[in-house]
């Protein structure tokens, strides 16, 4: 893993946030010489201050309820 990506989620998070959205984005990709769909989730929080920032990013095989 890149060092940054490591220090991103690694890094320390707030108490509290006044909004979370939760959305899921679907893309094909090429794996194994086959055309496949993936979900990249996403989960953004609105802070105290009103600033958004990116809480959590997962990729996963297709939307589900299980994200």
């Amino acid at each position: 893993m890149f060092p940054i990506a490591k220090e991103w989620q690694d890094r320390p998070l707030e108490d509290t946030y006044a909004v979370v959205f939760m959305d899921a984005i679907h893309y094909n990709v090429r794996s194994e010489g086959r055309i496949v769909k993936k979900a990249v989730y996403i989960a953004i929080g609105i802070n105290m201050d009103g600033m958004k920032e990116i809480l959590w990013m997962w990729v996963g095989e297709n939307e589900s309820t299980k994200f």
